[in-house]
């Protein structure tokens, strides 16, 4: 039976790679004009922990429909286990402004941008390593029926006969 919502097969590594750095820096790169601006408004923290929120949502849909090729919404739990590789970039962030502003008493916003969009890339590559092996795998949910079929069509598999698996693949 044909299902409605039909996923998009899985794209390779490398596309995957392209797509979310073009997804995921698009959404970056905003973000690090929008904690610049928010930030004149209220405390630097509180600007980048809404930004933050707001961002890792709109990636992780991105991310779920293009870069992974789901084609569809993000479920409840995905957004959940995505929060968390959100809040470590949000840690990451933060250690590396407040790094920054240890060193330089009143960093340009320059510099606050190159340091904010250095530690933004290195939390991005763990992020599309967590999101592609945790996150958005389809391995765990397409292994059992695979498994299943390479079983029925041994000759081994449930004891069956080698005349039983020929007609069990063909129906596989």
């Amino acid at each position: 039976m044909e299902t409605a919502h039909r996923q998009q097969a899985a794209p390779g590594a490398p596309t995957a790679f392209a797509r979310f750095v073009l997804c995921g820096g698009g959404v970056g790169l905003a973000s690090s004009f929008a904690v610049v601006a928010v930030a004149s408004w209220m405390p630097w923290v509180l600007a980048n922990a809404l930004i933050s929120t707001v961002s890792t949502l709109l990636a992780t849909e991105l991310h779920a429909r293009f870069t992974f090729g789901a084609g569809r919404h993000v479920t409840w739990r995905q957004h959940a286990q995505s929060a968390g590789s959100g809040a470590a970039a949000y840690a990451v962030t933060c250690v590396a402004m407040g790094v920054l502003h240890q060193l330089v008493a009143a960093p340009s916003a320059t510099v606050e941008q190159v340091v904010y969009l250095s530690a933004s890339a290195v939390a991005g590559i763990a992020r599309f390593a967590v999101l592609r092996l945790v996150v958005f795998a389809r391995h765990l949910s397409q292994t059992a029926p695979a498994a299943r079929a390479v079983i029925a069509c041994s000759p081994l598999g449930r004891g069956s006969k080698a005349a039983d698996s020929a007609v069990l693949c063909r129906t596989a």
